[in-house]
């Protein structure tokens, strides 16, 4: 992981310039939400993805930039979005925006970073880049969609499960893989690999976080402990638990999840049974497939210090305890 720490340490420096820059532009009724979200600590994941696989095409230019963070102003618009949906308490270890600066503020911010990404995405002057962004967004709405319909219906089921974490998170680590390699090259199978490692890359980030949610307390990963349970969220820990139950006790589990009913007492055993079972470490399993997977992608890339570096960033979603 030595090349992974030294390339974020070289990097994040002009990350966090730029999107320090960009915010303090903001008009004042928004600048202090998108500031709060964005200059909280965070992995600034997608935009490194986005650097590294352009570099690792050969894209030299320090121009770079700005399209490498404008995905990290699309991820910090849907997190304030996803906050006021789930009425969430904390965000990366702090309050939630909805909660300090008022819902009309957080939304009116979430919209402003969204059209900030895309007009630095079609500053470019590349029409695949400008696609690609926006389907992006469509993917990460639809994922969305998905799971509030999935809250409102709560069932044993994992191709939607799936369905829902490659749309709602998935989907935008393909994009910013998918938009360094539109910047750096015009081959669309070329940019299919780094976007399918993206993809996998993606689906093994969320079954980490899901795991995550049942394995640790708040004050490690910054988020209520067993906040998905608490929102009414069946990610694959709980459907995992789900499964091993009979069918009448699945359903009548599910209708108290769907209808809000769930004690705190009912709801500390779930968590205790889930880790019992170690259905945390289970989904850690299936991320360790993903990844696999999505290292087998970049095969076709020639080798490089960035080819490797993506490798290691793989590898280093399966470590994360937060």
């Amino acid at each position: 992981m030595t090349e992974l720490l030294a390339y974020f340490e070289k990097e994040l420096p002009r990350i966090n310039g730029f999107i320090n820059e960009e915010t303090d532009k903001l008009e004042g009724l928004v600048k202090g939400v998108a500031r709060h979200v964005l200059l909280a600590p965070g992995k600034r994941i997608r935009p490194v993805l986005t650097l590294l696989t352009a570099r690792g095409l050969g894209y030299a230019k320090d121009d770079i930039y700005p399209l490498a963070c404008s995905l990290e102003l699309l991820h910090a618009a849907t997190l304030l979005h996803d906050d006021i949906l789930d009425d969430a308490d904390l965000r990366r270890g702090v309050k939630a925006s909805h909660l300090v600066f008022g819902t009309t503020e957080t939304i009116l911010a979430g919209d402003v970073l969204l059209a900030l990404a895309n007009r630095i995405g079609a500053g470019y002057g590349k029409s695949r880049i400008s696609y690609i962004m926006a389907d992006g967004i469509m993917a990460t709405a639809e994922g969305e969609i998905r799971e509030i319909a999935h809250i409102s219906e709560p069932m044993v089921n994992r191709d939607t499960y799936m369905d829902i974490i490659i749309g709602k998170t998935a989907r935008l680590i393909e994009t910013s893989c998918r938009m360094g390699a539109a910047l750096a090259c015009d081959d669309l199978a070329v940019e299919d690999s780094v976007g399918n490692f993206g993809l996998n890359m993606g689906i093994a980030f969320q079954l980490v976080d899901d795991a995550i949610d049942y394995e640790s307390p708040s004050d490690d990963t910054g988020k209520p402990e067993g906040g998905d349970l608490k929102e009414g969220k069946v990610t694959l820990p709980l459907i995992l638990y789900l499964e091993m139950l009979q069918d009448d006790q699945a359903e009548e589990l599910l209708a108290a999840i769907k209808s809000r009913t769930l004690s705190d007492e009912k709801r500390d055993f779930l968590l205790a049974e889930i880790r019992k079972h170690d259905f945390g470490a289970r989904t850690r399993q299936y991320a360790a497939d993903y990844i696999e997977k999505a290292k087998k992608c970049l095969e076709p890339l020639p080798d490089s210090a960035e080819c490797r570096v993506l490798k290691q960033a793989a590898d280093f979603v399966l470590t994360r305890s937060k």
